[in-house]
């Protein structure tokens, strides 16, 4: 009887983890909430607290919506409309999906004697994907720091982004959708006991890019105070939409309109099903690559347009050489092996058969074709030498899908941020390779050593279904590096066993970046032969603008 009553105790430890525990009642501007405790009493999570709405597709996001009573802020299941895969026929999400989630740490005793740092984050997914959900972007380690953390979703693909310069689709709504949510932190952060005045905004991929955008942003003034782009960056190719038109009329033309006409396709995406939209895909170009074949729709250049404010007005280029943008504290970084899951993720028949000539960012403009078959021969050269492209040489195929589109422009970035702004910048390059590697070990490693595009996620950020597997020691030295940054606007405000190296802005005297591995070290900013090759090809052939 004993060892069964002690079954019975220990049942009823466990099952009282799933049962709600609610927090107290706590007032936004949109009306009253409440969230939950997490199992173990470590923090309170509100989920799915909405922030604007939709009020027209395509145009900036509306108002908050106010509500009577008490919001119990406990679903974690809303994301804007997707396809459930990359090509998938099946959909899931809803147009009205402008929600965040806040986490704040609960302490037992010795409360906080003043507001705790912010800090934000904006998910990637190449603009068409993923969610803010806490299955991937889990709070337990950031929070445990002692910051508070806030996520959020904004509208995607065509909802999100298309750009007809007209005054019914002027362009950038996710990023407006993203705006919303920055002002909504400012608005309503102390009733969850943060700091409105020391907000960090950071994120990965997509995120990363948007982030960067934010700080070339006008519409962003005064929204954040320190910035992390995580393998994104304002300058990367697939993240700037030229010919914004032309690619709303491929995409219609996919669905069964073909005009050129922004009013028509306009009309015709109104009257189209959500779903519709986003499962509709221009047909791939043999030799394409996935990074140019997939991102259909992402930033733009708006047109002035009489009563729209403006999310971004000129080239990111342009607007950094110019040194006109928010000048805040920033750290810029991508990982070792950023291609290595784009091309593991490509199907076997295109991999085989890409085009040197079709591989190149979009924002890479040649004079004539026999310039662009020159530099081609240069480029296959560089990646493969006398190799030629399948499965196996994958790990030399994969640098030319992840170099010129996340490694190169966040260091050409850091390089124009050094030059026009006063605040410090910081740059890293993570290459550790643990079991919480997930995206990398999702494609297989193919005999690459380093880290993939996304895989420093696993390190800053919790998932309720994946275990730490015994990764601790990343996890906090990730962890502290973020949020010292968040606290103190220094990653490294002192060595210690944990970070024994001193992480130094870059400077033209100093153009030193971060090595994030078992042992932590620097390296040269310009850390391969490859990354000088785009650099000194951008110095020629970098696009200008269509309009």
């Amino acid at each position: 009887m004993r060892a069964r009553s002690k079954w019975v105790v220990l049942w009823a430890l466990w099952a009282a983890r799933l049962v709600r525990q609610p927090t107290p009642p706590v007032r936004v501007s949109g009306g009253w909430l409440r969230g939950s405790v997490s199992p173990d009493g470590s923090h309170a999570r509100y989920l799915a607290i909405p922030y604007a709405t939709v009020q027209q597709r395509f145009q900036a996001p509306g108002p908050e919506p106010k509500w009577d009573g008490v919001f119990e802020a406990i679903d974690d299941h809303i994301r804007c409309t997707q396809t459930w895969s990359l090509g998938s026929k099946y959909t899931n999400g809803q147009e009205d999906c402008l929600v965040l989630n806040v986490y704040t740490p609960l302490y037992t005793n010795n409360e906080p004697e003043k507001p705790l740092p912010v800090m934000v984050f904006i998910h990637g997914g190449a603009f068409f994907r993923r969610s803010a959900s806490r299955f991937v972007y889990g709070p337990d380690y950031l929070i445990s720091k002692g910051v508070v953390l806030v996520t959020f979703n904004y509208r995607l693909h065509v909802q999100g982004f298309l750009c007809l310069g007209i005054k019914e689709a002027p362009g950038n709504a996710g990023m407006k959708d993203q705006v919303a949510a920055l002002k909504w932190v400012q608005r309503n952060i102390r009733a969850f006991g943060g700091d409105p005045d020391n907000v960090t905004i950071f994120g990965e991929s997509a995120g990363g890019a948007s982030v960067a955008l934010h700080v070339l942003s006008p519409m962003c003034k005064g929204l954040f105070h320190k910035a992390i782009a995580q393998s994104g960056s304002a300058l990367s190719g697939f993240v700037f939409q030229f010919d914004q038109v032309h690619q709303a009329s491929l995409h219609a033309k996919a669905m069964g309109l073909d005009s050129k006409d922004p009013h028509e396709i306009h009309k015709f995406f109104m009257n189209s099903s959500d779903s519709d939209l986003v499962v509709a895909r221009v047909p791939r170009l043999e030799g394409t690559t996935i990074m140019l074949s997939e991102i259909q729709f992402s930033p733009c250049a708006e047109k002035i347009i009489e009563g729209e404010e403006p999310f971004l007005t000129d080239l990111p280029y342009n607007i950094l050489v110019d040194g006109k943008y928010n000048k805040v504290p920033m750290i810029i970084g991508s990982n070792t092996e950023e291609g290595l899951l784009f091309a593991g993720m490509e199907n076997t028949h295109y991999l085989e058969k890409v085009d040197y000539e079709m591989v190149f960012p979009k924002d890479l403009e040649f004079p004539s074709d026999e310039v662009r078959k020159d530099v081609a021969q240069k480029v296959k050269k560089l990646y493969m030498g006398e190799n030629e492209i399948s499965v196996k040489t994958i790990p030399q195929i994969s640098k030319l899908y992840g170099e010129p589109f996340n490694n190169y422009p966040p260091v050409e970035e850091t390089n124009l941020i050094m030059q026009t702004s006063e605040q410090p910048v910081w740059h890293y390059l993570f290459g550790y390779e643990g079991r919480r590697n997930i995206l990398k070990l999702s494609v297989g490693s193919h005999n690459a050593s380093g880290a993939t595009h996304g895989d420093e996620l696993f390190y800053l950020f919790s998932q309720e279904i994946i275990p730490t597997l015994f990764e601790t020691d990343m996890i906090q030295k990730m962890t502290t590096l973020w949020t010292n940054f968040a606290k103190y606007g220094d990653p490294t405000p002192e060595t210690s066993e944990l970070l024994p190296v001193k992480w130094s802005p870059v400077t033209p005297d100093h153009q030193r970046a971060l090595y994030i591995d078992r042992e932590i070290k620097t390296v040269s900013l310009w850390y391969t032969e490859s990354l000088i090759f785009w650099r000194d090809l951008y110095a020629k052939y970098r696009r200008s603008l269509d309009f």
